[in-house]
């Protein structure tokens, strides 16, 4: 029972965000709103490139769930999931309704609201989270070791920041208007804030897997 819900589960995650994307991308064909500028398109906002992340992970783990799937196939699956799906989901949903809740000029302002609807908004803000949250209950994952899983969260990290500071560089604007507030000693505090917050959700999700599967993950081990 608990199998078959886990495979409704994922492939009904796996449909909603390549619904909530293709959603996004007909945004496309109307004119955007003051706040949100051409270039990098969407792939510059932390925001749709987690739902991608989402989804591709969500339709690994339906593929996963496949009895003719082999073990590389598991360990791909829990990589991305403890080191990158959790964690970047999770410090969007935080992030962005921490700032929104103190000014949400500095994160989404109000012109946006006209463009995308509230269900969009949540479902790239707020949805994420019960998703994870069920993704963590019905599914064990194995974790990296710590060096491991950071070095890695890292490097994507610094991946992204570069990006944001690219565009920054290439057209003068910020991707988040919440940047044009900060000096230059400011900027570097935020982003090492950014990246101690991420790491510490990477830190949560490990320890929440093995509360709820520690000791059935040894057991099977030991079998």
């Amino acid at each position: 029972m608990s199998g078959s819900v886990q495979k409704v589960f994922h492939l009904a995650a796996f449909s909603w965000y390549a619904f909530v994307i293709k959603s996004l991308y007909a945004k496309g064909d109307e004119e955007p709103p003051p706040g949100i500028f051409p270039y990098g398109g969407p792939w510059k906002y932390l925001t749709f490139l987690n739902l991608i992340l989402q989804m591709v992970y969500f339709g690994l783990a339906s593929v996963q769930d496949q009895k003719s799937s082999g073990k590389l196939l598991r360990v791909a699956r829990d990589l991305l999931f403890s080191v990158y799906v959790f964690p970047v989901g999770m410090f969007v949903v935080v992030m962005f309704w921490s700032i929104f809740a103190y000014d949400r000029q500095l994160v989404y302002p109000a012109s946006l609201d006209a463009f995308f609807p509230p269900w969009m908004n949540h479902a790239m803000h707020t949805i994420v989270f019960p998703i994870l949250l069920g993704e963590m209950l019905l599914q064990p994952h194995s974790y990296p070791k710590i060096k491991t899983g950071m070095t890695a969260l890292g490097v994507v990290g610094l991946a992204y920041l570069s990006w944001v500071i690219w565009v920054y560089l290439s057209v003068g604007i910020w991707v988040y208007p919440l940047l044009n507030y900060f000096s230059q000693a400011g900027l570097i505090a935020f982003f090492f804030v950014n990246m101690t917050v991420v790491t510490l959700l990477y830190l949560m999700g490990q320890t929440m897997n093995n509360r709820l599967w520690g000791k059935k993950q040894k057991a099977k081990r030991k079998a």
